[in-house]
């Protein structure tokens, strides 16, 4: 069976594709076992091909190999220039591969080509900014009077397990490999189950870009078996997870009894509050944009919306307008703006999610999903109006094109009601009030504010979030520092006073 692979000249249609190997100590290979699992296209809710079952005995190979690799290899010895000429090399590759990864990510999450070429054009910006990050990070000098000089150095943990979500797949692996690999330490990426395609891809790429055996593994598998067992063992160093709260909970909790370090990216339920002084016509298209884009499967998504209660009517009957103008269709089609959800049990999930909105008071407003396209998890753009912050679905991640519109009438009532959620991720302020942008900011509980923007990324920023919504921060030197342990050299440079016991 050999390693997946689509023509140069991709052609955006749905089709069926050779199965895919887990990847370990450079060579594609069976699971153990020799089991695997089926791979669904969300569009059309057929099989697109099979993915090896990576298990425990697979991981364990895997960690094994990326043990080797670092400790006898010559990866995290090399000199730190020739280290980068890999990192570049990796970026300059999904480059070239930018319309075949834009390809997989559709046929394999629902995701519209038009977005996954973005992302497929980030993942190798994420390789360059830790390249340049690595090569200009100054470590730290401390000149104490004339007795000591004391300097920090920092060294790769060693091992690293990357445990990676099934929405913007491609370019969320590429977030966490990129510094992990740039500062010296062996990889192992667990991907989601149900979007395995540009994992796989990534392996092609990175190999192809010539890494010592080891470096990057790629086993794919369920939670319950291939990534517990990569949480749990003692040999891996760190664990980097993005996904859902409980899932993470559970991740750290694991990794407590071998004492790794843990990120955790995990959900949101995030506010964007739109004042009667906005402009509100880029607050609608912010708002718009925010929550259907991707599908609605983001973490950051503006999932609730607040209107003060002099705009409200006014921008909900835009709202309406817009969702009916939405185009709903094949991911493949560059003029589709939504597509299906991941799965089918997801899919019925978010549905079960509309109906309780219905059984809590909420007018329920939505697009079209086009007959043609009954076969897909579609799930059309959907507005839950009249809703109260305490009823479930504002309460809860749904995780989909489902936008909850809450109305209030002043700022210390619409903070209040902002934080009155277990998630702290994002949140999104739309004010000409300069002071009451800051002021609202300020108060709002969440790791990341946007003040009259949509949700646009710095990857020198850190990205993550409070409360339920996870620990620790990725992005910029964040990052540098999750993937890195500090070590301080102490040198004596005079004869200070050392205490002479027992002369």
């Amino acid at each position: 069976m050999k390693s997946q692979t689509v023509a140069s000249n991709v052609e955006f249609k749905h089709k069926q594709l050779e199965d895919i190997q887990l990847f370990i100590n450079g060579e594609f290979v069976d699971a153990e076992s020799g089991a695997t699992f089926e791979n669904i296209n969300p569009f059309t809710n057929t099989v697109i091909n099979h993915i090896a079952e990576g298990r425990k005995e697979d991981m364990n190979k895997a960690i094994a190999a990326a043990k080797e690799a670092f400790e006898n290899g010559p990866w995290s010895k090399m000199k730190l220039k020739e280290r980068v000429k890999y990192i570049y090399k990796i970026a300059d590759l999904i480059d070239e591969a930018n319309d075949e990864i834009a390809f997989l990510e559709s046929l394999d999450t629902g995701l519209p080509i038009s977005q996954t070429r973005n992302q497929a054009a980030r993942a190798a910006e994420n390789f360059r900014f830790y390249a340049k990050m690595v090569e200009t990070k100054h470590n730290e000098l401390f000149p104490v009077d004339d007795e000591f000089i004391n300097y920090t150095l920092y060294k790769p943990l060693g091992v690293v397990g990357l445990i990676t979500p099934w929405n913007a797949p491609f370019m969320l692996e590429t977030w966490k490999v990129a510094p992990a690999l740039a500062t010296g330490n062996t990889v192992i990426l667990k991907p989601a189950e149900l979007s395995p395609l540009t994992a796989n891809k990534l392996a092609e790429i990175i190999d192809k870009a010539g890494l010592p055996k080891g470096v990057f593994n790629v086993v794919h598998g369920f939670g319950e078996t291939a990534g517990a067992a990569l949480v749990a063992h003692p040999d891996v160093k760190g664990v980097s997870f993005t996904g859902e709260t409980t899932t993470g909970s559970i991740i750290i909790k694991n990794a407590a009894d071998t004492l790794k370090k843990t990120s955790m990216e995990l959900g949101g339920k995030s506010p964007l509050i739109v004042f009667e002084d906005a402009d509100l016509d880029r607050a609608l298209d912010a708002a718009i944009w925010g929550i259907f884009s991707f599908n609605g499967e983001r973490c950051t998504s503006n999932s609730r919306v607040f209107l003060h209660k002099n705009i409200k009517d006014k921008f909900v009957a835009a709202l309406k307008e817009r969702v009916q103008k939405i185009k709903i269709g094949d991911p493949m089609d560059s003029s589709t703006q939504l597509g299906p959800l991941i799965e089918k049990g997801h899919f019925n999930k978010v549905k079960g999610y509309i109906e309780l909105a219905k059984e809590e008071g909420c007018e329920v407003v939505q697009g079209t999903v086009p007959e043609d396209f009954k076969a897909g998890n579609f799930v059309p753009p959907t507005l839950l109006l009249n809703a109260k912050n305490d009823m479930r679905v504002c309460q809860e991640e749904i995780f989909g094109p489902v936008m909850a519109v809450i109305e209030f009438e002043d700022e210390e009532e619409v903070i209040k009601a902002a934080n009155d959620v277990r998630y702290g991720l994002a949140g999104f302020v739309w004010t000409n009030d300069i002071k009451r942008a800051h002021r609202v900011a300020n108060q709002i509980e969440a790791g990341m504010i946007w003040i009259n923007a949509q949700n646009v990324r710095d990857l020198r920023i850190p990205f993550g979030g409070m409360k339920d919504s996870g620990l620790g921060r990725e992005g910029g030197h964040y990052a540098f520092e999750f993937y890195t342990e500090p070590k301080v050299i102490h040198v004596a440079i005079g004869d200070h006073h050392i205490p002479q016991f027992g002369k």
